[in-house]
């Protein structure tokens, strides 16, 4: 059944802040608690006999062995259901929250025992920031347009004339979830409720039209780290993600130079002769009040940026299902693209090449997180994101037309053909995006019949979106690929 999230902000008052605040660090150290334990057990099972002479073996029988193991040292989700039991009693926090906590705490662990983590962090002083409860009948509540949690009765704050909110609170509610957000160095506190169901269709209160019409048809999509190609039937686009995202790392720089140096000041016990942090030194790290409020700029910061980039994300994923409902699109290792280059190269004058590749620009546009809404909103149609196998495919080598694959270097960006004696040219990502589009129901190959088909309609329409791009003042997101 689909699901979606209705975030309602709180009109609290100063004591229901104060309460929250408490209840949101106990709820900190009851998490890292869970954490502290499972790495017990975890430490544990590992230096038992069963577990070191099963790590040869390889299969299924290997997962159902460790799966036992796992049980009789504990390591399960409802076995830390019991261990959090007596500390939410002791800190007043009820059951259903206590025992989100300590699975919010076994599935970031999960990570750890399937070796795709090196280790799990704990959650610092004010770093946890939502908690939610596992039904709407104990804990977290909502009733009549008032949030019920531990003794406090908070009204939630619904417009009048916001019709979108009062359809979705009509649907059943899941469960609640409390979120605080810091705004201009200030908690404010929001109720996200979990709705069954999915959301109610926006309509223009001017037009009475259907905001977002979702049409049918084939979209094939081409993701880069900045940019995006999008080909259908009657459209071909070549857009920067998240434009109005502007690249704050300028600004960044120079909060965290001022951060640096007050810290240095107010904690030079902390510091070497040579400027490195000593190792091992306990010592409380010290932060004046100037030191707090450069803090609190850089996160206010990074909070509007976050906000406008979702904001941008959402806009692109609602002009795309206009185009249709069937949208293909490669897959990529993001993890792989953020990670620093392991091999050391050096350029024709034999200096050293930087190693570091696309952490910054994949902070700055998230494509993942593009890719995740696009999702999100089939699923509420009931399709999915089809993601084809991108080295079976390999959009960016494949020529319909010869039927050869030919490796490029990343600066080349045109492909060139050469039909009936005519030579023109094509850009790779919009190519890309086109053979992507005409990729079979298996994922795997590329229907290179359907390709000769639609060609001249997709030449037509890329010949328009180059000269739109041609007549444009380009971003950095798009210099490097035209």
């Amino acid at each position: 059944m689909s699901n979606f999230i209705l975030t309602l902000p709180l009109k609290t008052e100063k004591f229901q802040d104060d309460i929250l605040n408490k209840n949101f660090e106990k709820c900190r150290k009851i998490y890292n608690a869970c954490i502290t334990e499972l790495y017990k057990r975890y430490n544990h099972m590992r230096e038992s006999k069963d577990y070191k002479k099963n790590c040869k073996y390889k299969g299924k029988d290997r997962n159902k062995i460790f799966n036992n193991i796992n049980k009789n040292y504990k390591l399960t989700e409802y076995s830390l259901h019991s261990f959090v039991k007596p500390m939410g009693k002791y800190f007043n926090i009820d059951a259903m929250t206590t025992q989100k906590i300590a699975t919010r705490a076994f599935n970031a662990f999960q990570g750890l025992i399937f070796h795709k983590a090196n280790k799990i962090k704990y959650k610092k002083y004010g770093e946890l920031n939502s908690i939610e409860g596992k039904n709407n009948k104990q804990g977290i509540r909502f009733r009549d347009d008032t949030l019920l949690y531990n003794g406090l009765k908070i009204p939630v704050i619904i417009k009048d004339n916001d019709t979108y909110a009062h359809m979705a609170i009509q649907d059943k509610i899941k469960y609640c979830r409390i979120k605080r957000e810091i705004i201009k160095g200030k908690y404010h506190y929001y109720v996200q409720l979990i709705l069954e169901g999915i959301p109610p269709i926006k309509i223009n209160k001017e037009t009475g039209e259907i905001k977002h019409y979702i049409n049918n048809g084939e979209v094939g999509l081409d993701i880069g780290t900045q940019s995006l190609a999008i080909c259908s039937e009657n459209k071909v686009k070549l857009l920067e993600l998240a434009p109005e995202v502007n690249n704050i790392e300028k600004e960044k720089r120079i909060l965290q130079r001022k951060m640096d140096r007050s810290r240095r000041k107010t904690n030079p016990n902390k510091y070497n002769k040579n400027g490195t942090i000593i190792k091992g030194n306990r010592y409380k790290w010290i932060k004046s009040k100037h030191y707090i409020k450069t803090q609190m700029k850089l996160k206010e910061l990074q909070r509007k940026q976050r906000e406008v980039r979702k904001q941008s994300h959402n806009q692109l994923t609602n002009y795309i299902l206009t185009l249709g409902n069937d949208v293909k699109v490669e897959t990529m290792n993001y993890k792989g693209l953020q990670k620093r280059s392991k091999e050391t190269t050096k350029d024709k004058t034999g200096k050293i090449n930087n190693k570091k590749r696309f952490g910054k620009s994949l902070a700055n546009k998230a494509p993942a997180m593009f890719l995740t809404i696009l999702n999100n909103k089939l699923k509420w149609i009931g399709k999915e994101l089809k993601k084809v196998n991108t080295y079976t495919i390999k959009a960016s080598q494949y020529n319909h037309v010869t039927d050869e694959y030919v490796k490029k270097d990343l600066s080349e960006r045109w492909n060139i053909f050469n039909i009936n004696g005519e030579e023109f040219k094509i850009q790779r990502d919009l190519y890309s995006a086109f053979l992507i589009m005409n990729v079979n129901d298996d994922l795997e190959t590329i229907n290179r019949d359907l390709c000769f088909e639609r060609f001249n309609n997709f030449k037509l329409l890329h010949d328009k979106e180059i000269e739109r791009l041609k007549s444009m003042d380009l971003s950095n997101g798009l210099k490097n690929v035209i």
